[in-house]
């Protein structure tokens, strides 16, 4: 099974964002994972489409926006025009999942929805099929520097038997509490993708702890 490493920027020093981009760029980092919040559907606000913009200018690697925000069909378009090569939607957020599913894809980026961690994945089986990636949240969302959820594991695999059960290729991506011990968990149980923030940035050297959770 691929693995692959998401380290979200959430965590970066923002007085030298370029600095940090262009450390991912030389690392075995695979996507660059961006949490957007907006106040209202999570208690906190991050950044929103200029922050994106100005981090594709520079960024080799392919950016993966997670929204955590209400309608968030009303801002597509925009983060796909901002450089958003996957977007993934809460499936607490939206009204018409199959809708919104079917025109991320259209826009021809990659699809993705997250699920809470009081949300079931059973939710997902009528659509998992039409997904690029499942998003499980293993902390609250909201704030970094959570501890880790211990249902996560249980999720991943109940997640790993529906996608493999309906024949699908989608992803497993986990967001929250990664390090070396619950990534390799994570991976054990089914997981692709790892997403890592002040795990990543505040050690000591960031592109070799991006390398050890690729290799775990």
């Amino acid at each position: 099974m691929k693995k692959f490493v998401a380290p979200s920027i959430l965590s970066a020093d923002f007085n030298n964002l370029g600095k940090d981009i262009e450390m991912l760029n030389n690392s075995m980092a695979d996507y660059i994972h961006f949490d957007v919040m907006d106040g209202v559907f999570v208690p906190n606000i991050s950044f929103g489409i200029p922050v994106i913009e100005h981090v594709n200018k520079i960024s080799k690697k392919p950016l993966d926006v997670h929204l955590m925000i209400v309608k968030p069909d009303k801002f597509i378009v925009p983060f796909k025009n901002a450089g958003a090569s996957i977007i993934t939607v809460h499936f607490e957020t939206c009204q018409h999942l199959h809708r919104t599913i079917h025109f991320i894809k259209e826009l021809g980026i990659k699809a993705s929805v997250c699920l809470n961690p009081h949300t079931p994945v059973e939710l997902l089986a009528d659509i998992i099929a039409d997904l690029d990636m499942v998003l499980l949240m293993s902390v609250n969302p909201g704030f970094g520097g959570q501890k880790f959820i211990e249902n996560t594991y249980k999720k991943v695999n109940q997640l790993r038997n529906l996608i493999d059960g309906k024949n699908s290729e989608c992803l497993i991506e986990v967001d929250g509490g990664v390090n070396f011990e619950t990534g390799k968990k994570l991976y054990e149980a089914g997981a692709n993708v790892l997403v890592a923030g002040s795990f990543v940035f505040n050690s000591e050297d960031p592109k070799t702890t991006i390398s050890q959770l690729k290799e775990l």
